[in-house]
C-alpha cells in the first residue's frame, strides 16, 4: 500500500541534503541514504515505506534488533552504532583517543611444562638406555598426578621409531611400575592411548598391532591387570581404533600358545644383539680400523652399535689390541682421543674401560709380556692429553699387590667351583654338586660359591638360570645356611657394577635372582633388608637392586610370575603344572596303575616342582582316607623321581598349612603324624627335619 508520507520529490531530496550538512562527516551515512533504507522502489515509479516504527514526532525510525533504537536517537547506554575511524592526517587527531589494545601474556601451563620436561627425559633414555637415571629423573620431576601423560608420550614416542626403542620402552614401563608410578597411573595412561589411537594412526599407519603389542606386552609382564581389556572395551565405541587396539591384543597375542614368549621376544630385546654379538661387531670394527686408519668410519661404526652404555667393552678392546699390535698403538690412541673429544665415548665409559684393563693387567701379561709396560705409558698420555679422568682412575698400586697363603687357597678354591658348576650346567645333577662342594670340605667360602654360581649362570640361557636358582634352593636344604646365602647375594651386589660391564642386563637379573630366593623360601623377606643393611654406603646400585627385587615381590601374583621368571623348563604357567598334578593323582586314584603315574610325573618335566607332588598326594591321602597315595610316594622315592630334597619339601609345606588344612580335614594332624611315623621307617625325608615338632 502506498503513502503520501513517503512520496519526496528531487526538490525536496536536496533541501533534505542542505538542512543536514552534519550527516556528511566522515563514516556517516547521508540522509538520503538513510531515507531510502526505509523505502523501496515499486512497479510504475514511486517510492513505498517500510513498515516501521514511528515516534511521536512522526519521524522514521529502525527498530534494532535489540530493541535500542535507531539512527539519530540515543541508543543504549555506551551504545555507538556510528562506525567512525580515526584519521591520524586529520590536524585534531588525538593519540589519546585510539583505542586500548589488550596486550595477552604467555600463562605458564603446569602441564605443558610437564610435557617439555618428560619428552627430554624419554629421549635421554632412548639415547642412552639407563633405566635408573630415568626413574630417577621422573622422581625428581614430581607431579605425580600427570603420570599417565608421562606413559601416553613415552609410549607414543616409540611407536614411531625402531624395535630397539620399543622394548626399551616396555623395560622401563616395567622398571617404573609401582616403584615411581602407581599403577593406577599406568592404567589410565594406556587408556588416553587407546583414546588417541585414531590420531595415532594418522601418522604411524600400523598404530593397531603397535598399540596392541604395548597392551600385550604390559599384561604379560603383570603392569596391566588382564582385566584391563575387558574393562576398558566398554569405554571405547566400537568402531575406534582403540577397540581394534583391544580386540587385536586379546586374539592375536594373549590367546596364542605360549603367547608369554612370543610377546617378550617380538621387539628382540633392548638392544636387538646379544652381549656376544656386540663384543663381535666391535672386535670387527676395530681391526677394519687398523687396516684402513679412518677414524671417522670408525667412529660413525661405534655410534651404529647403539650401545653408549656399553662403550667401554670398545675401550677395552682397542687397548687390548694395541698392545698386541704394537705397530697400531697410535691409531688406537688416536680413535680414543677423537671418540672422547667427539663425546662418542662418555667420560666414565672411558674410565671404565681403562679400570677393566688394570685389573686384567696381570692376566694379559702371561700373554703378553709388555702388557704393563705398554698400559704404564699409555695411562699418562691419555691424561696429559685430557680425553682420561686421572681423578676416577683406581689407585697404580690397587694391582700388582703379593698375594698371601689365603689369596692362593681362595684362588684355588675359585678354579675348583668353576669346574663343578659347569659340570652341573652339564650334568644337572644336584646330588654329584652337592658331594663335590662337601669333599671340598671348605664350607667358608660357601657365599663365594653362590656368587660364582649365580655370575656364570648371568651370562647363560635362561636354562641355566633357572637350573641355579634349583640349585640354590637344594644347597640351602643340604649345606648351605642362610648367613652363608645372605653373604653370598651381599657379595654379589657389592661387585655388581662390575658384573654390568660384562652383562648389559645385570640388575635386573640380580633383582629376580633375590625375588625367586625368596618365592623359594630360600630367604625371608626380611632378609632383604638385612642385606641391604649390609651394603657399604657408595654401593648405591646394589640398594637400588633390592628394592627392584622388593618392588617385583610386591606386584599382583608375584609368586606365579618370578616362578616362572626363568620359565621353568617348560614354559607352563605355575597354574597349569598344578592342574596336571591334580589330575594325574586322581587318575591314579581310581586306576592303582603305578607305572603309569610315575611316567606323568616324569612328564611334567619339573623336578624342582616335585615338592606340589607330594604335597597334593599327602592332602589327597587325607581326604580319601586311604594310603594308596603313599604307596606312589614310596614308588617316586625308590625310583629317585622324587629326591629327598623335594619330598622334605613337600612334607614341610604340609606341615606348615596343617592348621588351615585342620579345619577342613578334622583329623588332619593325627594322619600327618601316622604319615611321619611311616616316613621315619623308610628314611623318606632329611634329618634335619623336625618330626618332634610336627607331632
Amino acid at each position: 500500500m502506498e503513502s503520501s508520507e513517503g512520496l519526496l520529490t528531487e526538490e525536496q531530496r536536496e533541501n533534505v541534503e542542505v538542512l543536514s550538512p552534519t550527516l556528511k562527516s566522515p563514516g556517516a551515512k547521508s540522509s538520503s541514504v538513510l531515507l531510502s533504507e526505509h523505502h523501496v522502489k515499486v512497479p510504475g515509479g514511486g517510492i513505498a515505506v517500510r513498515h516501521v516504527r514511528r515516534t511521536h514526532s512522526g519521524k522514521h525510525i529502525r527498530v534494532k534488533k535489540d530493541g535500542a533504537g535507531g539512527k539519530g536517537t540515543w541508543g543504549k547506554l555506551l551504545d555507538t552504532d556510528v562506525e567512525y575511524h580515526l584519521d591520524r592526517n586529520d590536524p585534531n587527531y588525538d593519540s589519546g583517543e585510539e583505542p586500548y589494545e589488550l596486550v595477552g601474556t604467555a600463562v605458564s601451563d603446569p602441564l605443558d611444562d610437564y610435557k617439555k620436561s618428560v619428552v627430554s627425559i624419554i629421549e635421554e633414555y632412548f639415547s642412552t638406555g639407563d633405566v635408573e637415571l630415568a626413574a630417577a629423573d621422573l622422581k625428581e620431576l614430581g607431579s605425580t598426578e600427570y603420570h599417565p601423560y608421562f606413559i601416553k608420550r613415552l609410549v607414543s614416542m616409540a611407536m614411531d621409531r625402531h624395535d630397539k626403542e620399543k622394548e626399551m620402552t616396555s623395560v622401563l614401563l616395567s622398571a617404573l611400575y609401582a616403584d615411581v608410578i602407581n599403577p593406577t597411573r599406568i592404567s589410565q595412561g594406556f587408556y588416553m592411548l587407546l583414546e588417541s589411537a585414531d590420531d595415532l594412526a594418522v601418522d604411524i599407519p600400523d598404530t593397531v598391532d603397535i598399540l596392541a603389542l604395548f597392551i600385550a606386552r604390559a599384561v604379560v609382564d603383570d603392569i596391566l591387570p588382564p582385566a584391563f581389556i575387558a574393562r576398558v572395551r566398554k569405554m571405547l565405541p566400537e568402531f575406534s581404533k582403540g577397540f581394534q587396539v583391544l580386540q587385536t591384543a586379546e586374539k592375536s597375542y594373549l590367546s596364542a600358545p605360549h603367547h608369554a614368549e612370543l610377546v617378550e621376544r617380538r621387539w628382540g630385546g633392548s638392544t636387538q644383539f646379544t652381549v656376544e654379538e656386540v663384543k663381535k661387531r666391535i672386535a670387527d670394527l676395530l681391526r677394519e680400523y687398523v687396516e684402513s686408519g679412518d677414524t671417522v668410519e670408525a667412529c660413525i661404526c661405534i655410534r651404529q652399535l647403539e650401545v653408549p652404555f656399553f662403550y667401554h667393552e670398545v675401550v677395552k678392546r682397542a687397548l687390548v689390541l694395541a698392545m698386541e699390535t704394537r705397530s697400531a698403538e697410535a691409531l688406537i690412541l688416536k680413535l680414543l682421543k677423537e671418540a672422547a673429544e667427539e663425546g662418542l665415548i662418555s667420560s666414565s665409559q672411558m674410565v671404565k674401560g681403562f679400570s677393566r684393563m688394570a685389573e686384567s693387567i696381570d692376566d694379559l701379561a702371561l700373554d703378553i709380556p709388555s702388557a704393563k709396560t705398554s698400559f704404564q705409558s699409555i695411562v699418562p698420555r691419555a691424561i696429559s692429553e685430557g680425553w682420561l679422568d686421572a681423578s676416577s682412575l683406581k689407585a697404580s698400586g690397587e694391582n700388582g699387590q703379593a698375594s698371601g697363603p689365603d689369596d692362593e687357597k681362595l684362588k684355588q678354591y675359585k678354579k675348583q667351583i668353576v669346574s663343578i658348576i659347569h659340570e652341573y650346567f652339564l650334568s644337572d645333577d644336584i646330588p654329584e654338586l652337592i658331594q663335590s662342594l662337601e669333599d671340598l670340605g671348605q664350607p667358608e667360602f660357601n657365599p663365594i660359591f653362590l656368587k660364582k654360581l649365580i655370575t656364570l649362570a648371568m651370562d647363560r640361557k635362561n636354562k641355566e638360570k633357572e637350573m641355579a636358582s634349583v640349585l640354590l634352593s637344594a644347597l640351602h636344604i643340604e649345606i648351605f645356611s642362610t648367613e652363608d646365602i645372605v653373604n653370598g647375594f651381599v657379595m654379589l651386589l657389592e661387585s655388581s657394577e662390575d658384573t654390568a660391564l660384562d652383562i648389559l642386563d645385570a640388575s635386573n637379573e640380580l633383582a629376580l635372582f633375590l625375588a625367586r630366593a625368596v618365592i623359594d623360601d630360600v630367604l625371608a623377606p626380611l632378609n632383604l633388608e638385612e642385606i641391604s643393611n649390609k651394603l657399604p654406603p657408595n654401593c648405591s646400585s646394589g640398594v637400588e637392586t633390592v628394592c627392584t627385587a622388593q618392588s617385583l615381590l610386591s606386584a599382583r601374583h608375584a609368586g606365579e610370575r618370578i616362578l616362572r621368571c626363568w620359565g621353568g623348563g617348560t614354559g607352563w604357567a605355575v597354574e597349569d603344572a598344578k592342574d596336571k598334578i591334580q589330575k594325574l593323582l586322581e587318575e591314579f586314584e581310581s586306576s592303582g596303575v603305578l607305572g603309569e603315574a610315575c611316567q606323568c610325573i616324569r612328564d611334567l618335566g619339573m623336578p624342582f616342582f616335585n615338592h606340589e607332588v607330594v604335597k597334593k598326594a599327602l592332602v589327597m591321602a587325607m581326604e580319601k582316607k586311604n594310603d594308596r597315595m603313599l604307596n606312589l610316594l614310596q614308588e617316586c622315592s625308590d625310583e629317585g623321581l622324587i629326591t629327598i630334597n623335594q619330598m622334605t619339601k613337600g612334607f614341610g609345606r604340609i606341615k606348615d598349612g596343617l592348621e588351615d588344612l585342620a579345619l577342613d580335614i578334622p583329623n588332619a594332624k593325627d594322619k600327618f603324624t601316622f604319615y611321619l611315623e611311616h616316613v621315619k621307617e623308610r628314611g623318606w625325608l632329611l634329618p634335619s627335619f623336625g618330626f618332634s615338632d610336627a607331632s
